[in-house]
């Protein structure tokens, strides 16, 4: 396990003093990517096999918002480890210790120069620590898009304060993206992300929004590739 303390501050806070959603995301992926200092063989495993974990798939239940000034504690933990993917829980908790976010999400382990995937040895594996799978409403990792309904809207361009170190599209950023596009009075309850193709600095995200039973669909498009597809719930 680690666990990562936050407290809700100004920058982080939408126009009603509530934390964003977009930043609770950048709060997790933080807590998520520096967990591997808590599994030393298996940090340097990667270091001298020249790989990274990359987010493949994320789900969000939201409990509550928390706000302005709130104190937060966010902790990730793997539940399961496969050759090329690893899954973990990434739990976002009050003052009180009581879930405000539960999440769990699939990351992708890829060579790092190569750009593909690679298997990581079952040395390493067995080496490691591997916690309970935590209690939340598990969907699904694919999102189906609807055949036909999507509305085209004016394409956004991936800017360098976009970009990570990873050199492409941060994660959070898709999100952040798709999320100017929902109704002004839409209350974000439930999140899903699947991440196929990434965006680099430079290329043209087309959004196309579905309406769907409970909520709505965007998906990220560069040319004929979807990049993301996001699916908000209320």
């Amino acid at each position: 396990m680690y666990s990562l303390k936050y407290q809700v501050t100004t920058s982080t806070c939408d126009s009603e003093g509530r934390l964003k959603l977009y930043s609770a995301l950048q709060m997790m992926q933080d807590c998520s990517e520096m967990w591997i200092d808590s599994e030393p063989g298996v940090k340097q495993y990667f270091a001298e096999q020249n790989m990274a974990q990359l987010l493949a798939t994320r789900q969000v239940e939201i409990i509550r918002t928390p706000e302005y000034k709130e104190e937060l504690t966010v902790t990730s933990t793997v539940y399961g480890m496969k050759p090329m993917f690893g899954f973990r829980n990434t739990f976002i908790y009050d003052a009180e210790g009581k879930p405000c976010y539960k999440t769990w999400s699939m990351g992708a382990f890829v060579d790092k120069a190569a750009g593909k995937l690679k298997r990581v040895d079952e040395a390493t594996i067995a080496s490691m620590t591997l916690e309970p799978q935590l209690e939340m409403n598990y969907k699904d990792r694919r999102i189906i898009l609807p055949k036909q309904g999507g509305e085209v809207m004016q394409p956004v361009k991936v800017l360098r304060a976009d970009i990570d170190y990873n050199r492409h599209m941060n994660n959070a950023n898709y999100v952040r993206v798709a999320m100017e596009l929902l109704p002004e009075h839409f209350r974000v309850a439930g999140l899903r992300v699947e991440y196929r193709v990434a965006a680099k600095l430079g290329d043209t995200l087309v959004p196309t929004v579905y309406q769907i039973e409970g909520g709505i669909i965007v998906a990220l498009s560069i040319g004929s590739d979807v990049s993301a597809i996001i699916e908000f719930t209320e």
